[in-house]
């Protein structure tokens, strides 16, 4: 059952699955131009819980917030902070020279609630999980449009990449990102470390640009990088990098939503404001979670072949 928001209030504490969440500023606007405040922002993820949880449940979370959105200055974070209540978990992630992070970790909607109440409007969870967080379960491609290339030039893009990876036999699903551009996973069994998942996403990526240089580039370096090309960011698969998730809200001007779509949509042609805070919801209850496959221990690609 979805969760309702209280409108008409500012602060409340909402029981939720047995758990007491303080929801704060829920009447501040996070989008001015489009009538949206946190409490609207709120009510989405209530309303995408049973989709989104399983993405991201088990995973060690970066918190970007906005406390006065979108609008407004914005800061990373990631240990939990405190007092926090009991009930969200953690996750100590070392990095180095005796510094552990606890990071937080969604576990269910209470903790998806309070995440957002901070003020975060996208969630940027860890690519592995909990129990071993150096060996992830996907890699992915972030396709990033670079000066003078439009959206449709994303699309081909992104066309490309899924016809080598079918030429691998390897399974990819796409997403928008909500920005500007489109990701690209590849679920994969659990084995190899971040590095070497990096190292594979790198060959490939770079032998993509290579392949297709009047449309792609693996430049990293911004001023290196030729105008009207698709970055395919194999960079993204680096230790401690993240993305934002399937269903994550951005801090777009129009409220757009993170998206899972199907190959035959990007083929069509689509656009990231189709995808918004307000449609994504009904979009779900009609056509499911097309990224359930993701979460199948059936169907990964064995990449430990390979290295």
């Amino acid at each position: 059952m979805t969760l309702t928001i209280p409108r008409g209030e500012d602060n409340v504490i909402l029981t939720v699955d047995r758990k007491d969440v303080r929801l704060t500023n829920l009447r501040k606007m996070f989008w001015p131009e489009l009538g949206l405040t946190k409490g609207d922002l709120l009510q989405y993820y209530a309303s995408v819980a049973d989709a989104l949880l399983p993405h991201v449940r088990d995973r060690a979370m970066v918190m970007k917030r906005y406390p006065h959105g979108v609008s407004g200055a914005f800061f990373f974070m990631k240990r939990a902070p405190t007092p926090r209540p009991a009930w969200i978990e953690t996750c100590g992630i070392d990095h180095g020279s005796d510094k552990v992070i606890d990071f937080p970790v969604i576990q269910d909607r209470a903790a998806l609630l309070w995440v957002i109440n901070l003020g975060c409007i996208d969630l940027n969870p860890w690519y592995a999980r909990i129990d071993d967080v150096d060996r992830p379960d996907y890699l992915h491609f972030d396709l990033d449009p670079g000066a003078g290339a439009a959206f449709e030039r994303v699309l081909e893009a992104g066309l490309v990449v899924r016809e080598a990876l079918d030429a691998l036999k390897i399974p990819s699903f796409v997403k928008t990102t909500g920005s500007k551009g489109l990701h690209v996973y590849t679920p994969i069994v659990r084995g190899p470390v971040q590095k070497d998942v990096w190292t594979f996403a790198k060959a490939l990526g770079q032998a993509l640009a290579a392949r297709h240089p009047a449309l792609l580039t693996a430049e990293y370096r911004v001023a290196k990088r030729p105008p009207g090309r698709v970055l395919v960011d194999y960079n993204q698969n680096a230790w401690g990098r993240t993305l934002a998730s399937i269903y994550s809200v951005r801090p777009h001007p129009a409220a757009a939503v993170s998206t899972p779509v199907t190959w035959n949509e990007v083929e069509r042609g689509i656009r990231i404001e189709d995808f918004t805070l307000r449609n994504v919801p009904a979009r779900i209850a009609k056509r499911g979670d097309l990224w359930k496959p993701l979460l199948r221990a059936r169907g990964r690609f064995n990449l430990g072949r390979y290295l």
